[in-house]
């Protein structure tokens, strides 16, 4: 497994729509396990393919606590058939978005339709938190990131915060 370097806002390619995978076989379960240890590494719940550069529908999640055994997750061309009307409030972070934290309220629950890790047709009901993760990480595939339900001026004061990080990579945050 390979850790793969996270793209970070602002960055076009954050921003594309994802394309959908014909079928998966080992290429797209390599991909996915580079995905999971990336993750891991980076100490997230979640991560879009996207987030690393390729457009396509996958995204990895484990949702597990670190005492707990890890539960990882693997949704290929996810779609969300079914939102709950009760919206729940979590605070989100993401690996694109280093740093910055806001609360965004999100259905409750959803129920998701994908192929797992061996290309097999599942459908899951999910809420609370993990229906929080697979909104988010399904939004990336659509080039949403969860900076986009803030308000303007919060938006742009974290991606220009961002933009001048980028621009002193002799920065260094421990």
């Amino acid at each position: 497994m390979t850790i793969r370097s996270i793209l970070t806002e602002p960055n076009k390619i954050l921003r594309q729509v994802s394309k959908p995978v014909e079928s998966v076989k080992k290429e797209e379960q390599k991909l996915m396990d580079d995905m999971l240890e990336t993750m891991y590494n980076a100490n997230g719940i979640g991560l879009a393919a996207i987030q690393i550069g390729i457009p396509k529908r996958i995204i990895v999640m484990d949702i597990s606590r670190n005492e707990e055994e890890k539960k990882p997750m693997y949704f290929v061309n996810p779609v969300i058939d079914n939102k709950d009307k009760e919206n729940i409030t979590y605070e989100e972070g993401c690996l694109s978005v280093p740093n910055y934290f806001a609360e965004v309220d999100r259905p409750k629950k959803c129920r998701v339709q994908y192929l797992d890790y061996n290309g097999e047709k599942k459908a899951l009901v999910a809420d609370g938190l993990l229906a929080t993760c697979i909104q988010h990480e399904m939004d990336h595939l659509e080039g949403i990131l969860f900076i986009d339900y803030l308000s303007k001026l919060k938006k742009t004061m974290i991606v220009k915060k961002l933009s001048k990080q980028k621009e002193r990579p002799d920065r260094i945050i421990v």
